[in-house]
């Protein structure tokens, strides 16, 4: 493996995990701003982390070792996903191992470890919020795919590195099929990481619970892993938005290991236009009925077909 690739591989990995909080405070801030309220510190996930890995861990009596488990592991995936998805640069040699579509898969192993940590203690919110977040993830992956398939159809590659560094070289422009993939990924990251209108991150209101239903029982390091694995996942999809639709300002192969300082203002710039967008959709929506859920994620699929025919059609 090149000592350069290695060296881009692990500084991505590092400040996709140490931005992850970070991303989500800002987050936060938005949603606070665009509601006239008082916005709390960029740096509160931070400090939320702090105090919960210096709490001691409480656990029912019921809990197995798969109930303890689900923390690291899903927290494990949520690296592994960012090793493979274009950040900072496109010289990854991790990624080279997984395409996108098996990225899908990894999001998928993290939703089913924790909707087994749901059920584990036997509550009836733990269960009914892993039913419910299997039911958003059966119907959200498909619009997930179908947006990859786009995106791979005008690249020729599902490897996003490839996909990113093939964007990059033509010219700036609007393509309907693309478009049509951006609205359905938009779509499908609020429902993937709990966000209105499909759920609600800030909520305790249990019967309108899908992710917070699962981790109720969860205390201390195990819920501060989950909150971390919770802002990377967020973080991931935001990049995997940035090397489907925005790719500039990346580096890539032939650049070097000095082009990758250059290269963070861009990615700071674009996740904060990011979250402020994510802010102003959480701030502008209603909190959908839970039945209307697969209505909001079957329009994301349908989109995303419609960009997929429209690549395959017109050429666009």
């Amino acid at each position: 493996m090149n000592p350069s690739g290695l060296f881009t591989q692990l500084f991505a990995v590092a400040v996709s995990v140490l931005l992850a909080p970070l991303f989500s405070g800002w987050v936060m801030q938005c949603r606070a701003w665009l509601s006239n309220r008082s916005a709390p510190p960029i740096w509160l996930p931070y400090w939320r982390l702090r105090k919960l890995f210096h709490k001691d861990a409480v656990l029912a009596h019921t809990a197995t070792p798969l109930f303890r488990a689900v923390p690291y592991i899903l927290f494990g995936v949520m690296v592994a996903a960012a090793a493979i998805i274009p950040s900072l640069s496109t010289d990854l040699p991790f990624a080279s191992a997984a395409d996108a579509i098996a990225l899908v898969g990894l999001f998928a192993l993290g939703r089913v470890f924790i909707a087994l940590a749901g059920m584990d203690i036997g509550t009836a919110f733990g269960s009914m919020g892993s039913r419910r977040e299997m039911m958003v993830g059966f119907l959200a992956e498909p619009a997930l795919l179908m947006v990859l398939f786009t995106s791979s159809l005008i690249t020729g590659s599902t490897l996003l590195p490839t996909i990113a560094e093939a964007l990059q070289s033509r010219a700036l422009g609007i393509h309907a099929s693309l478009a049509f993939a951006g609205v359905a990924f938009v779509m499908v990251l609020l429902a993937e990481n709990a966000r209105i209108p499909v759920d609600n991150p800030t909520t305790h209101l249990e019967l309108t619970m899908i992710h917070e239903a699962m981790v109720l029982e969860y205390s201390a390091r195990h819920l501060a892993l989950i909150e971390w694995a919770s802002s990377l996942k967020l973080f991931n999809y935001a990049c995997i938005g940035f090397a489907l639709f925005l790719p500039w300002g990346m580096a890539n192969r032939a650049d070097g290991v000095l082009w990758l300082l250059p290269a963070l203002p861009p990615l700071v710039l674009k996740l904060a236009v990011a979250g402020f967008a994510v802010g102003l959709i959480e701030t502008l929506s209603a909190k959908l009925r839970i039945f209307r859920a697969p209505e909001f994620l079957a329009t994301a699929f349908l989109l995303a077909v419609l960009g997929l025919l429209v690549r395959l059609m017109l050429g666009d």
